[in-house]
């Protein structure tokens, strides 16, 4: 691997490679599996991983600086997880930003005046090829219309909880959602480098 030009920024580095071979595993209700077999380092290797559309979630922050929690079911790991708002990016045209506009109004009955892209992360870059795409949604009010939910969404808990909170459970390991984990730190870092921007250095909304 080449080295990193210096003073360059370090990036992840996408990688083209060909795709001898893709079968469809199993076509899943929300994501598929795939077997790949790809041509890498001389080899042919095959690889499973799991076909996923990405998602775009919420970091929702009033003016209190409380971050908006949800806790649900989640079956694969047995626990009803504290999460931020989020939805897969399963609407043919809807961009991540629209999507994390709907699932705010859809999972919390909220709409936010104001929206700040914070990060795009790979979530288990291992086993599935998911992007998450997080935002900053701030002066938040009631949404017009109150959404039905059902299934796991049916029983859903919604908190307000401090940022600090947030993340001294994240950092204490009470809190293990990674997307949670990262939305929380970033929008910390956001909101202090914002602060630390103003002639004051007064908090603001």
């Amino acid at each position: 691997m080449a080295d990193a030009v210096a003073g360059s920024p370090l990036a992840d580095e996408p990688v083209s490679l060909e795709v001898i071979d893709s079968d469809l595993v199993y076509q899943g209700r929300v994501w598929d599996v795939r077997s790949d077999t790809v041509a890498y380092a001389g080899e042919q290797i095959v690889r499973q991983y799991v076909d996923h559309p990405g998602a775009a979630a919420i970091v929702a922050i009033d003016d209190a600086d409380r971050v908006l929690l949800i806790q649900q079911y989640r079956h694969p790991i047995r626990h009803r997880d504290w999460e931020i708002p989020a939805g897969l990016l399963d609407v043919a045209g809807e961009t991540p930003m629209q999507t994390a506009v709907r699932e705010l109004a859809e999972e919390a009955d909220l709409v936010a005046d104001s929206w700040e892209p914070l990060v795009s992360i790979f979530t288990t870059p291992g086993g599935n090829d998911e992007v998450v795409h997080l935002f900053l949604a701030r002066a938040l009010s009631a949404a017009r219309e109150i959404h039905p939910r059902e299934d796991e969404e049916a029983d859903i808990r919604i908190e307000w909880v401090p940022l600090a909170e947030v993340i001294a459970g994240v950092l204490a390991g009470r809190l293990r959602n990674g997307i949670l984990a990262v939305g929380a730190l970033a929008a910390a870092e956001r909101l202090r480098s914002a602060t630390a921007e103003r002639p004051d250095g007064a908090p603001g909304a």
